[in-house]
């Protein structure tokens, strides 16, 4: 099978819509985008949905959140783990947008990274759900996901993006992170996939060498 093969038979299986997708349909708010994926580091989709709710209904643009009290951003984001670290994070996020881009998300991978705690996923978040520009961000979901499809063999999910813009048709990166989150979540989940009722299983060489090579590492 296809890239395209692939990835259709993967949609017909899913149900409902990742976070990310939700926010870009009901809206496409380049500012609540990005600061809903700094919050989604380390958590489930449905605690970036209830922290990334609670503080957009108080606060919603880069001056509010720059001179909204720290401690009260923790509570609203809390639900999101690791809530101290990332209410700090997207306090500082919002005081350079106001200082460097007039209140503005940038459009551009470059000036994305260059905020603070901004990795490649983020920005690469920005680009596909708020802005629709091609790219392929790669979580934990699309990392596991392309080393099972025998897609990549790689270590990490920098090398995984890497490998996936080398070989993926460029027509299909804006699908890619928005069918391989939910089937991560759905189906194809970390611990004991559900080969059985995916319609994949006769076609998946099911390569869990990464994954078998972390749990290893992890041992030792």
């Amino acid at each position: 099978m296809n890239y395209n093969e692939i990835l259709d038979e993967i949609e017909k299986q899913l149900e409902g819509e990742a976070h990310l997708d939700e926010l870009a349909r009901k809206k496409q708010d380049p500012f609540k985008i990005l600061i809903s994926t700094i919050l989604s580091a380390r958590t489930k989709d449905a605690n970036t949905r209830i922290a990334t709710e609670r503080l957009f209904a108080k606060y919603d643009t880069p001056k509010e959140i720059a001179e909204a009290d720290i401690e009260e951003i923790e509570q609203l984001v809390k639900s999101s783990g690791f809530y101290k670290v990332k209410a700090a994070r997207i306090k500082e996020v919002s005081q350079v947008l106001i200082d460097k881009y007039n209140s503005i998300v940038p459009e551009n991978y470059e000036e994305l990274m260059s905020l603070p705690g901004v990795g490649s996923k983020t920005a690469n978040c920005v680009l596909v759900y708020a802005f629709k520009v091609p790219a392929i961000p790669v979580d934990t979901h699309v990392h596991r996901i392309s080393n099972r499809l025998g897609w990549v063999e790689t270590k990490n999910p920098l090398q995984t993006e890497k490998v996936l813009r080398d070989t993926i048709p460029k027509e299909f990166w804006l699908k890619l992170n928005r069918l391989f989150v939910r089937f991560g979540q759905q189906i194809c989940i970390p611990i004991r996939p559900k080969c059985e009722i995916c319609s994949l299983n006769e076609v998946c060489p099911k390569d869990f060498s990464m994954e078998i090579a972390m749990r290893s590492k992890k041992k030792k």
